[in-house]
């Protein structure tokens, strides 16, 4: 494995690797299709739309494309054989019967790996294993022509990949510092030359932040910006969606827009940004210092931002050690899915990235659950209104796991407020319509690509039957059984065995675990 190159933009950890520092997926048929004709028969809709459950229908792919949707029945009644689409010769059926079918899945934040999982095929794997075919990559850590390749070996399903939006980290690539807006203007047009789908911005000076804005938007590409605090005392979420922003990550530069007694944030006089104690302990602290819910200074940039069709991807799961340390980093699948080098950068560290355990507790925990029910106001009021929210993950940092940490991302969101057909439509429709992808992609509906994710639970009843390890129950003996899990992810019409990519990803990193004798231990502990 060559150097490991790692960069701090504005604060921000993230790294661009050599090219073979995270191992590509291997180019292996893995499912089963397209068919020249895939019926599905007897499932349960949930469309993405908003719409509630339908079923029993008959839903017919051909190739990649849905080409039908056909009610054949009533619930709790047999299936009259007449009313359903005729299986053609060499076509296939896949019976769902009681089953639940949704789109698939978009995480709007999922970096490939890194250092801490230098394996694309175990992070890709995770994330189709709990139905998400599609994912946008923030910053292109891998670098940018890793990250094309990996793209477009998905979009011909030569490997077992979720579709991937590939936004570069502004000014990567760049031989020398962007200090100037003609600079910034020739870097943007220069990185769509290379084929990238968007940027995300950490935050840099007004006039090149709002250059390279204006010339992406103008250009037809989307964005997104983590509003760092290193610059969003002068540069917050409402200046970059008027200069054209098309989505912010976390919540940086959203509170700092709503202050009222103030123009920056309250830092301590000790405190240190490279620091990342004091970033995150201070960052607790903040949406207490903006305007209250529901005033006018609150009710203004809301207003003003749905005005300006913006969206927000809150990523709520990657903070959530910092209001309970304990359940973030006992989370059960932590033994069996996580890889090592994963667990091991996780572990208090003053170098790594999300690693700030140094003295973290009661005082920081209670603060961020305050924090929490403030910032989950905004969002669910945000909705609301008719705003769009999305769901990302930002997973491989602070004990958050592809796949499931997007599990976890919609129970937050049911915690915020939002009805479990929301939730779902923020995972499909709303990420399709934040990528631009929404006439092929983010509803089932004729016409547009046969993406799918079935779990034979319903999932608007329990959220977490669509973890990879299912949810717990009791059978009629009252013995403790599992449900659930994604069974099929279908992608391109492809149909995908969602359990066994689990058991691959739990191979790998059993493979791991063997190459160093590795245990995984909590904190301290001997």
């Amino acid at each position: 494995m060559k150097k490991i190159i790692l960069l701090y933009l504005l604060g921000l950890c993230f790294s661009v690797y050599a090219q073979d520092a995270v191992k590509k997926a291997p180019e292996v048929k893995e499912g089963d299709g397209p068919f020249t004709q895939l019926i599905i028969r007897g499932v349960t809709l949930i469309n993405g739309t908003g719409a509630p459950p339908i079923g029993p229908v008959d839903i017919v792919v051909k190739q990649n494309r849905i080409v039908e949707i056909k009610n054949v029945g009533n619930p709790g009644m047999p299936i009259n054989p007449d009313r359903r689409p005729k299986l053609e010769a060499g076509g296939k059926e896949l019976d769902c019967t009681g089953m639940y079918l949704m789109p698939g899945f978009i995480d709007m934040h999922g970096h490939i790996g890194g250092s801490q999982a230098p394996i694309a095929e175990y992070v890709f794997k995770l994330w189709m294993g709990h139905g998400i075919t599609s994912i946008r990559d923030p910053s292109a850590g891998n670098g940018l022509e890793w990250v094309l390749d990996q793209k477009a070996k998905s979009e011909k399903n030569l490997i077992t990949a979720p579709r991937i939006k590939a936004y570069t980290a502004f000014g990567m690539g760049s031989k020398t510092p962007i200090t100037t807006p003609e600079m910034a203007r020739a870097w943007v047009n220069e990185n769509k030359l290379k084929g990238a789908d968007g940027i995300k911005f950490f935050g840099a000076a007004p006039d090149i932040m709002d250059a390279a804005l204006r010339e992406n938007k103008k250009l037809g590409l989307r964005s997104a910006c983590h509003h760092a605090q290193m610059d969003v005392a002068r540069w917050n979420v409402v200046k970059s969606a008027e200069a054209g922003l098309t989505s912010m990550e976390h919540w940086y530069g959203l509170p700092e827009s709503m202050l009222v007694d103030k123009t920056i944030q309250s830092y301590p006089l000790n405190y240190n940004y490279g620091n990342e104690q004091h970033r995150f302990e201070e960052a607790g602290k903040l949406w207490k210092q903006a305007a209250a819910p529901f005033s006018e200074k609150w009710n203004a940039v809301m207003n003003h931002l749905i005005e300006l069709d913006f969206t927000i991807d809150p990523t709520f799961n990657i903070y959530e050690a910092n209001r309970d340390l304990h359940r973030a980093r006992r989370q059960e699948w932590h033994e069996q899915y996580t890889l090592p080098q994963l667990w091991e950068f996780y572990q208090p560290n003053r170098a790594s990235h999300g690693s700030y355990w140094f003295n973290w507790g009661t005082e920081q925990e209670v603060t961020w659950k305050e924090n929490y029910r403030l910032w989950m106001t905004f969002v669910n009021e945000y909705k609301n209104r008719g705003g769009r929210v999305t769901i990302g993950t930002d997973s491989g940092f602070i004990f958050e796991l592809y796949g499931f940490s997007y599990v976890r991302e919609m129970e937050l969101l049911r915690e915020a407020g939002f009805h479990p057909l929301e939730i779902i439509r923020s995972a499909t429709l709303y990420g399709a319509q934040a990528l631009g992808v929404d006439k092929d992609l983010g509803t089932v509906e004729v016409g547009k690509l046969a993406d799918f994710a079935i779990v034979d639970q319903n999932p608007l009843e329990n959220l977490q039957v669509l973890y990879g390890m299912g949810a717990i129950k009791l059978d009629e003996n009252n013995k403790t059984i599992r449900v659930g899990g994604v069974k099929y992810t279908i992608k391109d019409g492809i149909i995908y065995d969602a359990k066994k990519l689990l058991a691959d990803v739990k191979r790998i990193v059993e493979e791991e675990k063997k190459k160093t004798g590795f245990v995984l231990k909590q904190p301290g502990v001997e």
